[in-house]
């Protein structure tokens, strides 16, 4: 019996990189990937993540938002390979790069702007 082929949609890569982002302790949300992003050649892309493959190796940019009072490198830290890890684990595709955008903080809205 001859194997067949297994294809992989961009949209489950993006959920696992969201899910798996969301997860992190620090993370507040993601953020909107900024519109200087040409978004029209980039297939995947969706709330917070924009994904690229190369010849089966994943590429991510995730854009997120952060909670206040965190170590913004240990939480980039954190993203960074924890979402590699899923990808790799879950789908068997190797991980290039695994870019954190921090966008902004999430300061508590009592203290005022």
């Amino acid at each position: 019996m001859e194997e067949g082929k297994t294809t992989v949609a961009p949209e489950v890569l993006l959920t696992i990189s969201r899910l798996t982002t969301l997860d992190v302790e620090g993370v507040s949300r993601l953020s909107p990937v900024p519109a200087g992003i040409n978004r029209l050649f980039k297939r995947g892309y969706g709330e917070g993540v924009v994904i690229d493959v190369q010849e089966n190796t994943v590429s991510a940019d995730i854009y997120v938002v952060l909670k206040a009072d965190v170590n913004i490198r240990d939480v980039s830290r954190n993203i960074q390979r924890n979402v590699a890890r899923a990808i790799s684990e879950m789908v068997g595709m190797q991980v290039g790069r695994v870019n954190v955008h921090i966008e902004d903080i999430d300061y508590d809205k009592e203290g005022g702007d």
